[in-house]
């Protein structure tokens, strides 16, 4: 059966109607009778309550309801560690939580029920800073997080701890023993949120019969559906999330607090709930990406080959861990320091701490962009240390076919190698430069697909219509299209005969969710084996009718074909299978959690810097990316070209400073975000690799761009003005700063 929709551009499913406004979002959920609700968010990023009185709140005409953490001081919610209140209950531990809420009947009365609310604190020290975090005398978040379920172990002696482990492989102390030289450098990156435009939003429903229901911004409805069992004592039977499309993601978007609180609000009110988050909340209090201090250490040969790193990576993780998923409650990131390269000994210690700022989470790939930035400008670093050329000296070291990665992890197909070689053929690298400040840098990375648990549900009506039932939300990338195509391809039929559903938690089977780069191996191979599974019982049934062996008939173009010529059409078979009716069949599938390929990528940044005023403008943007089959080529490159925007803005411009521990940019205006004036020329480079894990072989795309494009721009900057950076987001008075020491240090 020949190929016709693979890797061609094919429409996006819900393009229409996300052009045309029509899509439906969380916010544009109306229930009838519903109540609008608001929070009261504290304005101090540590005190205790010594008073919350919400009784002129309570007396106002049109409330119906008011909590506070007093009300639900039982409740602690997080996607592992369970150590956050939904509300506040004794202490602020950062500027923007949660205090209480009002459930009214319009949004002003809401608004003005906030305003009678009498909060009376007593502020304690804060401390923002990781690494301050972690030192003697620093200021205690948590009195005792061990008590909080799933708390995970953590090292004596140590405080403000979210989350501690370590990973190492090879004997660490004898490989920097062999090492010509040893260099020491320490990185940061700076709090940010998503930048997603859609705010979060919900709105929540107590049945009659006390069954729930929620419409929620959230990329894992029935994760979501699980957690709010387990928090809130309700038989998982008796919730049901519907799937709405998802407004920009990005790691963001898993919902721990709005939700429960919509439901504890409509369960004391009577009424459906609704919240929507304005920006300004959504840039104070919502999870975002963490802040991080990483030290490397490395050792290295006179000719450049790597002999060990030792590894310290620290996150600032906010007042809460709730919103990380890893068993140790640290951040996934850090497992890929010199991932691409051959180091015979690693040692990676991977802290998360308490820190007095909104709780931080996943954000598109955890942790890497982080560790990537440190560990290539050090790579950087060492290679002008040494006299040698930056390509070259990672040339020397990137993994070859057969190479264990440093943790011991081995990898079948690696292209890493030809993967940078293609980047810098398609930059201007070694060509003479068209002005004195203008600076190319490079950075390599890798990531592979996740994994989780996903169905799929195909029904095949006597018509021959297909509708495949998944329960993954659109959160962008466009799953529900990949997940067309690889049906119509399976089965043989045109698109407009393949309907993709995601309804609701009660209708739908169960999928884990997007997320991890995962969507298309996981969901879409469930897709691909539900559509196989149904071809190949559809295929007997035919063989049945046309008197033939299984073996004898081929599927075409929707119809099964005999060895004589003579045609079951799909629909035919169906209805034969099932006794006139449609036939179903529905697919389970986890796919490996390690899985034996990895996707590479290098890019290359080209920058002109202007010396007078320090500004950095990205000129070109060159990404290499060693690929799979590409299933829809569109959404592939939408999903390139967005990751090099978005790391651009982590280089540049993102940033979320704060001000006596408040967030000091409360707007779209403020928080800075890359536009079409600051978007340069961007190149792709793909190289053919169908040896993915994905159906028919695709790989990882969504979490990679992004990753190494700061780390480049970095490394671009000191080869433009010999300024090299430690710390981002790369400002202009960074730039001027590190010209001036330059020029003291030459004087």
């Amino acid at each position: 059966m020949a190929v016709t929709t693979i890797g061609k551009p094919v429409p996006r499913i819900e393009g229409a109607s996300k052009v045309t406004g029509g899509e439906r979002y969380a916010a544009d959920v109306t229930i009838p009778g519903s109540l609008t609700a608001r929070v009261l968010r504290a304005t101090v990023p540590h005190a205790r309550l010594r008073r919350v009185d919400t009784s002129r709140a309570a007396a106002l005409p049109g409330v119906y309801a008011v909590l506070t953490g007093a009300d639900i001081s039982s409740i602690f919610v997080g996607q592992r560690l369970k150590d956050m209140p939904i509300l506040a209950i004794d202490r602020v531990r950062f500027a923007g939580e949660g205090i209480a809420a009002v459930a009214a009947e319009s949004a002003e009365i809401a608004e003005e029920a906030l305003g009678l609310i009498d909060v009376d604190y007593e502020e304690l020290p804060a401390v923002f800073d990781p690494i301050e975090a972690m030192g003697p005398g620093a200021p205690i978040l948590h009195d005792d997080p061990s008590r909080y379920k799933n708390a995970p172990e953590l090292p004596a002696g140590v405080p403000n701890l979210q989350g501690y482990n370590e990973m190492e492989h090879g004997d660490l102390d004898a490989a920097l023993a062999q090492a010509d030289r040893v260099f020491e450098h320490t990185f940061r990156t700076q709090l940010t949120h998503h930048g997603y435009l859609e705010p979060h939003a919900c709105t929540a429903r107590v049945n009659a019969d006390g069954t729930v229901e929620v419409w929620a911004s959230n990329k894992w409805p029935y994760v979501l559906r699980g957690w709010l069992a387990e928090d809130l004592g309700i038989p998982t039977n008796r919730i049901k999330v519907h799937i709405l499309s998802v407004g920009g993601d990005f790691g963001g978007k898993s919902g721990l607090l709005d939700v429960p609180l919509c439901v504890l609000l409509a369960q004391r009110a009577g009424r459906p709930v609704k919240l929507v988050l304005t920006y300004a909340e959504e840039l104070i209090s919502a999870a975002r990406r963490h802040p991080a201090v990483i030290t490397l250490r490395t050792g290295v040969k006179n000719d450049g080959t790597l002999t060990a790193i030792h590894a310290k990576t620290v996150f600032g993780g906010g007042g809460y861990g709730a919103f990380k998923m890893s068993p140790q409650v640290t951040v996934a990131g850090a497992r890929q320091v010199a991932s691409c390269y051959r180091v015979p000994a690693i040692r990676i210690e991977n802290s998360a701490v308490y820190t007095n700022h909104a709780p931080c989470t996943q954000t598109r790939s955890p942790g890497a962009p982080q560790v990537n930035f440190a560990v290539e400008s050090q790579m950087d670093l060492i290679a002008r240390e040494l006299g040698m050329d930056p390509v070259d000296l990672r040339m020397k070291n990137l993994l070859r076919e057969g190479d264990p990665a440093p943790l011991g992890q081995k990898w079948e197909h690696i292209r890493v190698r030809e993967t940078l070689e293609r980047a810098v053929e398609a930059s201007s690298w070694g060509q003479p430069k068209p002005s004195p400040n203008y600076g190319r840098g490079v950075a390599v990375y890798e990531r592979a697909a996740a994994s989780g648990k996903s169905s799929a549900r195909i029904t095949i009506d006597p018509s021959g219509d297909v509708v495949l039932d998944i329960g993954t939300p659109d959160v962008g990338p466009g799953i529900a299209t990949v997940c067309q195509q690889v049906v119509t391809e399976t089965l043989g039929v045109g698109l407009d005969r393949v309907r993709v559903r995601a309804d609701d938690t009660d209708s739908v089977p169960y999928d884990a969710g997007t997320g991890g780069s995962k969507s298309t191996n996981s969901t879409g191979h469930a897709a691909h084996r539900a559509a196989l599974a149904a071809r190949d019982a559809l295929a007997a049934v035919a063989a049945q009718q046309l008197g033939a062996a299984p073996g004898q008939v081929h599927l075409e173009e929707g119809r099964f074909v005999g060895p004589d010529g003579r045609e079951v059409s799909l629909g035919e078979a169906a209805a034969a299978a099932s006794s006139g009716g449609a036939y179903s069949q529905l697919v389970e599938f986890e796919p490996p959690t390690q899985p034996p390929v990895t996707s590479f990528c290098a890019q290359v940044a080209e920058v002109d810097v202007d010396p007078d005023t320090g500004r950095v403008v990205v000129k070109r943007l060159i990404t290499a990316h060693d690929v799979g089959t590409i299933i829809n080529d569109i959404a592939h490159q939408g999903q390139i070209d967005g990751g090099l925007v978005q790391g651009q803005g982590f280089a540049l411009m993102e940033e979320t400073p704060l001000d006596d521990g408040r967030v000091s940019t409360v707007n779209l205006g403020d928080f800075k975000l890359p536009t079409i004036m600051d978007i340069p020329e961007l190149t792709t480079v793909l190289l053919d690799n169908p040896t993915g894990p994905a159906p028919f072989h695709g790989k990882a795309i969504g979490e990679i761009p992004n990753v190494p494009t700061a780390s480049a721009i970095a490394n671009a900057v000191y080869d433009a003005v010999g300024v090299r950076i430690y710390e981002l987001p790369i400002t202009p008075e960074a730039v001027i700063a590190g010209m001036k020491g330059r020029d003291s240090a030459g004087a």
